[in-house]
C-alpha cells in the first residue's frame, strides 16, 4: 500500500501546491545559462517560472554566459510570456563562447512571440549587472543556477570593488550567495560540454568559488527524457516552450521519446532541494586542461563540493519535469 502512494504523493509535493509552499520564503535566485545550442536549457527556465508562480523563488535576473545575437531576445520572450518582462538580462563579454543553435527555434520564437529586448546590446552586460544585483541582496540568500559556461561567474570573481560594493568579487560571492547549482562535468569521471567550451572559466570557478557547489553531472539528465508530453499537449497551443521542443525533437532520432535533461535537474535541485531524488557525494572536482574532469571524495566535513548521485529511478525525475515543464503563465 505504501509503494502504491509513495509516488503520487511524491508529484503531489514536488509541483508546489499552495498548502505545501505556504512556509517557504521565496527563494532569490540568479539564472545563468547558455540558451541556445541545446534545448534543455528551455525546460529549465520554464520550471523556473513554474517555481515562480508557485512562490517558490524569486527570479532577479537572467543571464547568458553565451554571447550569440539574439540571445538576449531569447531570454526575454520567455520572461514575457511567463508575465515578468521586467526581470533583468545579461549577457557576457568577448570572451564567452558563441555558439547558436542548429534547430532554429530561436529564431523561430522571436519571431513569433513578443519581447521588448531586440538585440544583445539592448541588455546589461553581465557582471556589473550581477556586482549591483548581488550586493542589494540580504547576505547569504542568493541561489545561482548555472546551466551553461560558467564564463561569467569566473569574471565576476575576478572584478574589483565599485559603485555597488566595496567589497571584490570574492568577497561579494562569499557574502550573499547561499548556494551554487552547475550543471556541469561527469561523475565520478568525465569530458562534458559545458566544462569543456570554456576550461578556464570552469577550473577559476571551481578552485575559487567560495560558496558550497552542487554539480548536477552529464550522467544524472542523460537518463532523463521529456518533452513528449508537452508535444502531444493539444490544450497547449501557444507556448515558445512546447514550439522549442516541437521543433528540435523532430530533427534528431535520438529525441523521439524525448530530449535528455540535463539542466532541468539543476532548477529542480537548486530550488527542491536534492532530497528524495539524490544524494550527495562529497569532495571536490579536479579539472585538467583539456576540459576533462575526475573528482577526489572529501577527507573531512569542511569539502564545499559535491555532486549528485541518484536515490530513486530516472523516471521519477522524468515524470516531475514533464509536469512542471507544461506550466502555463498565470
Amino acid at each position: 500500500m505504501a509503494k502504491k502512494h509513495f509516488l503520487p504523493l511524491l508529484l503531489t509535493l514536488t509541483l508546489l501546491g499552495p498548502a505545501a509552499t505556504r512556509a517557504q520564503k521565496p527563494i532569490p535566485v540568479i539564472f545563468d545559462t547558455d540558451i541556445g545550442p541545446d534545448y534543455d536549457d528551455v525546460g529549465a527556465i520554464t520550471m523556473l517560472h513554474a517555481f515562480a508562480d508557485s512562490g517558490k523563488c524569486q527570479i532577479l535576473a537572467t543571464m547568458a554566459g553565451n554571447r550569440y545575437e539574439g540571445v538576449a531576445a531569447v531570454l526575454n520572450v520567455f520572461n514575457t510570456y511567463f508575465h515578468r518582462p521586467e526581470i533583468p538580462i545579461g549577457v557576457p563579454g568577448g570572451n564567452a563562447p558563441d555558439i547558436r543553435d542548429q534547430q532554429h527555434w530561436t529564431d523561430s520564437i522571436i519571431a513569433n512571440y513578443p519581447h521588448t529586448i531586440q538585440t544583445n546590446s539592448d541588455a546589461s552586460y553581465a557582471i556589473p549587472l550581477y556586482r549591483k544585483i548581488l550586493a542589494r541582496q540580504p547576505d547569504h540568500s542568493v541561489v545561482i543556477i548555472t546551466v551553461g559556461f560558467q564564463t561569467n561567474l569566473a569574471d565576476l570573481l575576478k572584478t574589483n570593488p565599485d559603485e555597488n560594493s566595496p567589497l571584490d568579487g570574492q568577497q561579494l560571492a562569499k557574502k550573499k550567495v547561499k548556494l551554487l547549482v552547475c550543471m556541469a562535468g561527469g561523475f565520478p569521471r568525465g569530458k562534458e560540454f559545458n566544462i569543456q567550451r570554456d576550461v578556464s572559466a570552469a577550473l577559476a570557478v571551481s578552485k575559487n568559488w567560495p560558496t558550497p557547489i552542487i554539480y548536477s553531472g552529464f550522467e544524472i539528465g542523460r537518463k532523463i527524457k521529456t518533452g513528449l508530453p508537452l508535444v502531444n499537449n493539444n490544450s497547449i497551443r501557444h507556448s515558445p516552450t512546447k514550439d522549442a521542443f516541437r521543433i528540435s525533437m523532430r530533427q534528431a532520432a535520438e529525441d523521439a521519446q524525448g530530449r535528455m535533461s540535463w539542466d532541468e535537474t539543476a532548477v529542480l535541485v537548486a530550488i527542491n532541494g536534492y532530497s528524495p531524488w539524490y544524494s550527495l557525494r562529497r569532495g571536490h572536482i579536479v579539472i585538467d586542461t583539456y576540459g576533462s574532469n575526475t573528482w577526489v571524495d572529501a577527507v573531512d566535513d569542511k569539502q564545499k563540493q559535491s555532486y549528485l548521485v541518484e536515490a530513486l529511478p530516472a523516471t521519477t525525475v522524468q515524470s516531475v519535469i514533464n509536469k512542471l515543464i507544461q506550466h502555463q503563465p498565470k
